[in-house]
């Protein structure tokens, strides 16, 4: 089956009057290959390297039109300051949805630390970007016996500004984050700003990471929770990742599992009504060499009821530049 075909018929059958898939840069598991920026505006300029990071996800291979997000990201701190700055440009599309997105950020990091071997760290990040939503619905009447008066048949398209808003806390290994996203209201390309006015994302991690003294191996457990203001859905990620240093860099492997609290409701064959809850694993192998980074994330979704259960394929490249000596005496791999 085509996705845009599937689409059309599932457009058809609910007679859905919005795609939430409008609410800014979708939120996988990319950031967890070093690159907390991409969700956390105040890690701009936290770590002792600018950085510049890419990524590009294809999901369900062999489906036309089927989803697909590129991202590239850039941070640096602003000199010796304790200022940063950085920009992000994302493209999704998602079968007749797609979204293109452009970020600035400004983030300022409050050292409380006695000495510079110490890591106490207090950051606050703001980023301001346009978002460009289009919705095309020329092929909707193809084949539709009756038309629906809420069906257009041309291709929507709305700009909006809107701010993320966040801060970090590291101190030592220990490190937490909490973000604001999609703080003013958006009118997408939906007439019905009931619905869609409201998009904003609540986001909170946190995480550790054990290294024993004198050891090449260290260990990061870390936890995302996101929760979505319009819908009242909440998501939580339960992430493992295990570190190996070695004379070219850092071999590290993770593991996430995606669990959403709020169950979805769908008609069985038979009739019944049931519910079901969004469940995924996804894997992440990477590298560190000398300045250069890759990972590789691949995501199953272990639901009953989906378009295909495995098929997330996603490719991070990343370099960093500019670096200054390491200061920490902590691992704290997104910083130091």
């Amino acid at each position: 089956m085509k996705f845009k075909t599937f689409m059309i018929t599932l457009f058809v059958v609910i007679n859905c009057q919005v795609f939430y898939s409008q609410e800014g840069m979708p939120i996988y598991a990319d950031y967890l290959s070093d690159n907390y920026y991409l969700i956390h505006p105040s890690m701009a300029g936290a770590a002792n390297c600018a950085k510049i990071r890419v990524t590009a996800r294809q999901q369900w291979f062999g489906q036309e039109d089927a989803p697909k997000l590129l991202t590239m990201s850039v941070n640096s701190k602003i000199g010796e300051s304790n200022s940063a700055i950085g920009g992000i440009v994302y493209a999704d599309n998602n079968g007749y949805h797609s979204q293109k997105g452009a970020y600035a950020t400004y983030a300022h990091h409050l050292m409380f630390s006695r000495s510079t071997t110490d890591l106490n760290m207090l950051s606050f990040g703001l980023s301001a970007g346009f978002l460009q939503y289009q919705l095309d619905e020329r092929d909707f009447l193809n084949d539709v016996p009756v038309r629906d008066p809420i069906i257009d048949g041309v291709v929507q398209s709305e700009t909006n500004f809107n701010l993320d808003f966040g801060f970090s806390y590291h101190y030592l290994d220990f490190y937490a984050h909490a973000t604001v996203k999609n703080l003013l209201n958006n009118s997408g390309v939906n007439n019905d700003l009931q619905i869609t006015s409201n998009l904003r994302r609540f986001l909170f991690s946190t995480g550790y990471v054990y290294n024993k003294m004198g050891s090449s191996w260290a260990f990061e457990p870390s936890v995302l929770y996101q929760y979505k203001s319009g819908t009242k859905e909440s998501i939580i990620d339960l992430n493992a990742k295990a570190y190996k240093t070695m004379e070219f860099g850092q071999l590290w492997a993770g593991l996430s599992y995606r669990q959403s609290l709020d169950g979805a409701e769908y008609l069985t064959d038979s009739g019944s009504i049931r519910s079901q809850k969004l469940n995924q694993i996804t894997p992440i192998v990477g590298v560190n060499y000398n300045k250069f980074m890759f990972a590789y994330t691949y995501t199953y979704q272990t639901n009953d009821v989906v378009f295909t259960n495995g098929g997330f394929h996603q490719l991070s490249l990343g370099y960093n530049f500019n670096c200054a000596p390491k200061r920490y005496q902590c691992l704290c791999p997104a910083v130091n």
